[in-house]
């Protein structure tokens, strides 16, 4: 493909440098931000951890959800003046840059949940933007012929969800085969004329390209993007409770939960978006941004939530496991850092699949809400706070054993005082819903107090979590006349949507990460 998203000739590209001003007026009402960056003149962007650190600690601004109605926007501090400014000792002055491997897990985060470590804090909720952005670009509608894809094109995909201002760029998208056994995650269109009638979009690759985003972060950071479940949780039903060896390496003893694999790794010749198996592109794609970024401070970090949590957590284990992320510098072999940001996700593997994870140095950090049900399951009788475990798994090989892996950040859903009291198990699993709550934790036993100012209407995003006094409509995110535009014939029609496919190179680099010379493309 000629355009930047598979075909990333040249991925240390960037557009011209350009100051970057911010300018803040603040009433008790309102506030304007106008924040010139890279890319594009941003407006009414939603608040985001790069912004926060130019925003005083004190400041009453008034943010705006970029994709909702004026009516909807809330200013917080008039809803609940019993806000309390955050305490000065709980934030972390010394700059990301020189903290990164700190805060992306290299101590397991110890001393930084509790309290909350402000680098930590705006992270969590950057990277669960960056899952979220899944869910806000997937076409769910079963009337499009392209229900199942990216409304947006690589090119074009920030910019199309107000994240230009983030700094990263799409590298290839992630296509998986529906054709396995877990009918309740997949979308199809109920058309006769689709665009493919096996693949489903799972996701993105993106690679930080803003010289000031890689200064500010300290390194050049490679984010992949699993997509998940918003509101549907019928797919959980669908796991079999069947462990399956992973066969990445030579091990047969580490496995994980069946579903969670042929995901992974099924593939459909016949189709032209999952001619390679998700993970084959992974694994390709990571191999090629590594080896062009070789000689620079790199990491990789992936994020998903739901089933894309879990998804996120095998992939980081097959990087690893591979040695994908083991680089020859100068001939110094130097090992590229891998965390996980898993949001509600459920247990993935066994105890032997959890300690080969720690081994590989994965680093994860899970964020779940006490009522979800997904991250309970697999594993209800056997599981990592069963004291003899490992002796069920090795010794009497018990079938259904399973762990989580990496630390936890439990977070409960009644501290929050904007969320109402409800039974909905969907809104107990949903990401803003979590975003926010990570928002306001600053620990055990601490009083709920807001920090980055995220927009509270972003709960009700897709589901109806938020108290009724706030007027916020449930589930208001939708497409602007459902993606119909008119033509120039005054025509209501549905636009063609061209649809990212593989990279042409992705058998060469797949070839180098197996070892494989000269592996043909129907093998890969």
């Amino acid at each position: 493909m000629a355009s930047l998203v598979f075909s990333f000739h040249n991925p240390k590209a960037t557009h011209s440098s350009i100051d970057e001003t911010l300018t803040l007026k603040r009433t008790h009402h309102h506030s304007n931000l106008n924040l010139k960056t890279h890319h594009m003149l941003l407006k009414n962007q939603p608040f985001s951890p790069r912004t926060m650190a130019a925003t005083p600690k004190n400041s009453r601004a008034l943010f705006r959800c970029s994709s909702s109605p004026s009516s909807t926007t809330i200013n917080i501090h008039e809803l609940d003046e019993t806000q309390e400014t955050l305490d000065v000792h709980h934030e972390d002055d010394r700059p990301l840059s020189q903290v990164w491997r700190e805060i992306q897990g290299c101590n397991h985060w110890e001393g930084l949940l509790d309290p909350m470590n402000s680098h930590v804090r705006q992270e969590i909720i950057r990277y669960g933007e960056f899952a979220q952005a899944c869910y806000d670009s997937f076409d769910f509608d079963p009337n499009s012929k392209y229900c199942g894809t990216c409304k947006y094109q690589g090119s074009q995909f920030f910019e199309k969800l107000d994240m230009n201002h983030f700094g990263y760029q799409i590298s290839r998208y992630l296509y998986a085969t529906s054709n396995i056994n877990l009918p309740n995650f997949f979308q199809h269109s109920r058309l006769s004329k689709v665009w493919s009638t096996y693949a489903n979009w799972m996701g993105y690759i993106a690679v930080t390209t803003d010289e000031e985003e890689i200064r500010r972060l300290g390194r050049r950071d490679i984010v992949i993007a699993w997509r998940g479940t918003v509101t549907y949780l019928e797919w959980i039903y669908d796991l079999k409770d069947i462990l399956h060896p992973a066969h990445f390496k030579d091990d047969p003893t580490i496995k994980i939960e069946a579903g969670f694999y042929d995901l992974y790794t099924k593939k459909e010749k016949s189709c032209h978006f999952c001619s390679f198996s998700a993970r084959e592109q992974i694994l390709a794609e990571v191999k090629r941004l590594l080896d062009y970024y070789r000689d620079e401070e790199i990491s990789i970090t992936i994020t998903g939530h739901s089933l894309g949590a879990a998804l996120a957590i095998i992939s980081a284990y097959d990087i690893a496991e591979m040695g994908v992320n083991v680089v020859n510098v100068g001939g110094e072999m130097k090992k590229v850092p891998i965390t996980v940001y898993s949001f509600a996700g459920p247990r993935v593997g066994n105890l032997k699949f959890k300690e080969r994870c720690d081994e590989l140095g994965v680093k994860v950090l899970r964020l779940t809400n006490v009522h979800d049900m997904v991250p309970t399951v697999p594993g209800i009788i056997a599981n990592e706070k069963m004291q003899f475990q490992k002796y069920l798994e090795e010794t009497l090989s018990f079938p259904w054993s399973y762990a989580h892996v990496g630390t936890e950040l439990a977070l409960d859903q009644t501290h929050s005082p904007f969320l109402k009291s409800t039974n909905d198990p969907s809104c107990a699993h949903n990401l803003e819903a979590l975003l926010h709550l990570v928002d306001g934790y600053h620990g055990e036993g601490r009083r709920f107090k807001l920090v980055t100012r995220r927009d509270i209407a972003l709960v009700n995003k897709s589901c109806d979590f938020l108290k009724g006094e706030y007027g916020v409509p449930p589930c208001w995110r939708q497409d602007e006349n459902k993606g119909m535009v008119r033509s120039s014939d005054g025509r209501w029609v549905v636009p063609e949507r061209p649809v990212d496919a593989h990279r042409s190179d992705t058998a060469h680099h797949l070839a180098q990460v197996l070892g494989v010379a000269n592996l043909p493309l129907e093998a890969a």
